[in-house]
């Protein structure tokens, strides 16, 4: 063991520059240079523009309150009964209170009619409807929306709960910037003590998901608003038709806002808890979803986002090509790294791999400690997730990528998304007819 330790320090020690580079190229030019230094860098640049414009929020957030626009709130959702309660009593707790509540249930088989139709009667909720046979999110949600009469439009999960001044922070930014459409909130695990897969995801989504989409929405790329927590202005929903049936329907509508050349927000202050994936096998199941869309919608239904046409706007052409090439082009990169690797280099390996292992280690220590400074909410202490880190490098490096890679496949070849349990049969094969 001994020996192997002296070898080891001897190889890391006696490496140039130029063959450190070499052999560490994929960590050095994608993974520390777009996921660690570009992200420090625009994340201090977002704090100095949020402290240099302070008192533009604080107008906005005027403007909101003395204009007090009706906000209507859509909950769509299959067997939800056990969850609505705590939803409703959530949103009635909330700091702003113009707002009206509607209610889908999509053809649950549990108590939530019985649950709905209480809320309803007790005024707790402003409509409860009910799809007698389910059609999916998607069409839940365009039946809430069809009885909207709010200004804005929140959608949310029934299984989630909110801060008290989350409805008031996820709309103030469209009185900032009139040329806002969307808004998405933040979504933070709650359950994530329960087992290692939930604190895992707890970790991506404070340094991965949550810093991302700020770094994004900074830069103008933000491409994704959560169907857990999204706003939107209502003439633009009329406008694009509402959702789109599918897998990754929040991406989609998003995309739909942004093709209509309006920016897309991210707010972290705007605070949403839900309860994340509580095995593997289930995180699995939910990530196979999310990265067939990426396929499903980027590289199909709205690729002509990427066309030098009469619509083309830089801005959605950058959101795009980042998506794709970090999701999708990157992941190939990586088994392409991993060839070199093993065919250049066989002799040592073993060593290449666990260098990376440290380097990697090292970084998403450094970058959960940095990026401490910049979270506006911490659900959990720091401490609890340190001793977390080092598995950070499995969950990325192996099983997440190991998921993303089988969902590309799966949807590249095979448009396998049509076939997701997610949604009923029948409204993926009218969706397939219909190249949605």
């Amino acid at each position: 063991m001994n020996s192997f330790i002296d070898n080891y320090i001897s190889f890391v020690t006696s490496l140039s520059l130029g063959h450190f580079i070499r052999l560490f190229w994929f960590y050095i030019i994608f993974e520390f240079s777009r996921y660690f230094v570009l992200e420090i860098i625009v994340l201090n640049l977002d704090k100095l523009s949020k402290y240099l414009n302070r008192n533009s929020y604080k107008k906005a957030k005027k403007d909101f309150l003395f204009d007090n626009p009706l906000v209507s709130i859509l909950v769509p959702g299959k067997n939800e009964g056990k969850h609505l309660s705590k939803l409703v009593n959530s949103l009635n707790e909330q700091t702003y209170q113009n707002i009206e509540i509607i209610v889908v249930d999509d053809g649950s088989d549990d108590n939530t009619p019985i649950i709905g139709l209480s809320l309803q009667n007790a005024g707790k909720i402003d409509l409860f409807l009910r799809n007698d046979v389910r059609g999916g999110k998607a069409s839940a949600a365009n039946l809430a929306f069809r009885y909207a009469k709010g200004k804005f439009i929140v959608h949310l999960d029934a299984d989630c709960s909110y801060d008290r001044d989350a409805i008031e922070k996820i709309i103030i930014p469209f009185y900032k910037d009139e040329k806002i459409g969307g808004v998405g909130g933040n979504v933070l695990p709650r359950n994530y003590k329960e087992s290692l897969a939930t604190t895992l995801q707890a970790i991506e989504y404070y340094d991965t998901i949550s810093i991302g989409r700020r770094v994004t929405s900074y830069i103008g790329w933000y491409r994704i608003i959560s169907g857990a927590f999204g706003a939107f202005r209502k003439d633009l929903l009329d406008n694009v038709g509402g959702w789109d049936v599918g897998p990754g329907l929040d991406g989609d509508i998003t995309v739909k806002v942004r093709k209509l050349g309006y920016k897309i927000h991210f707010e972290p202050e705007a605070v949403c808890l839900t309860s994340v994936p509580n095995n593997f096998k289930k995180l699995a199941k939910q990530r196979l979803r999310w990265d067939k869309s990426i396929i499903r919608f980027r590289l199909r239904k709205h690729k002509d986002v990427l066309y030098p046409n009469q619509h083309f706007k830089f801005g959605d052409f950058f959101s795009f090509v980042e998506n794709i090439g970090y999701s999708v082009i990157l992941n190939i990169k990586w088994f392409i790294y991993l060839g070199d690797m093993l065919y250049n280099y066989p002799s040592i390996w073993v060593t290449i791999f666990i260098t990376n292992i440290l380097l990697y280690t090292c970084t998403n220590y450094l970058k959960f400690l940095l990026y401490s400074l910049f979270r506006t909410r911490k659900n959990a202490p720091v401490s609890y997730f340190l001793i977390y880190i080092p598995c950070m490098v499995i969950y990325f490096g192996f099983y997440l990528r190991l998921v993303r890679t089988i969902a590309h496949f799966q949807e590249f070849f095979f448009k396998k998304s049509y076939n997701d349990p997610w949604n009923p049969l029948k409204t993926s094969k009218h969706a397939k007819e219909m190249g949605l």
